[in-house]
């Protein structure tokens, strides 16, 4: 190629610009708002009401469905896929157990107690949903999807979610969703959800701790 013709310019594209993208031009990025870390909560009263919303979400959808399994991501999900289970009347409801599919296993060890995998029913074929208090990068959901597809292969899987507060960090969405709950990079989301007791259920947007080096 003769230096004439590389030195040619696509058109439009203004003397001393790169004529590699010119119908790309570079994104503005926008400003990022500050974080809020004032502790936020729900009462026990809006709590049961988001749970009712994925109640009859997951009953509108799931009407017909006769193998219909929900099962809840230990530790969290394990109370609320229970009421779930109970105000939907399912017949299949059991836990995964994640942990030796976490990706920080290394940094976090299993705990000498936790809730072990129990599914209620054979997967293949069955329309599944995954049950968890609260989504936040999606890496608990990865986790609990390779657990799931170690025991079989579903026909479908989905996500309810008690609470989404958002910092998605992997392309995972609910399909069900309680509370959407807006929580900064600095902040957790602590759901306490009262097996005995459901007047006591709480949540909760409190300062996170700062992360030990």
């Amino acid at each position: 190629m003769s230096r004439r013709a590389a030195s040619r310019r696509a058109p439009g594209v203004p003397r001393g610009k790169s004529a590699d993208f010119p119908a790309c031009p570079l994104p503005v990025t926008p400003a990022q708002p500050g974080l809020v870390s004032v502790a936020k909560s729900l009462s026990a009263a809006e709590i049961h009401t988001a749970l009712d919303r994925l109640c009859q979400a997951i009953a509108a959808r799931h009407s017909s469905d006769s193998k219909l399994v929900l099962l809840g991501i230990a530790n969290g999900g394990i109370t609320l896929v229970r009421r779930l289970g109970a105000r939907l009347r399912l017949k299949y409801v059991g836990t995964l157990d994640i942990s030796f599919h976490r990706d920080d296993i290394g940094r976090n060890p299993i705990p000498k107690e936790f809730s072990p995998t129990v599914i209620p029913t054979d997967v293949n074929g069955a329309v599944v949903i995954l049950v968890d208090d609260v989504l936040f990068s999606g890496r608990t959901v990865k986790a609990a999807l390779d657990e799931l597809f170690d025991h079989g292969r579903p026909a479908r899987v989905e996500l309810a979610v008690l609470i989404d507060r958002g910092g998605h960090r992997l392309p995972i969405k609910a399909d069900y969703v309680g509370v959407t709950l807006e929580a900064g990079e600095h902040e957790k989301v602590v759901v306490s959800l009262d097996a005995a007791h459901p007047a006591n259920d709480t949540v909760r947007v409190l300062p996170a701790k700062p992360a030990s080096r």
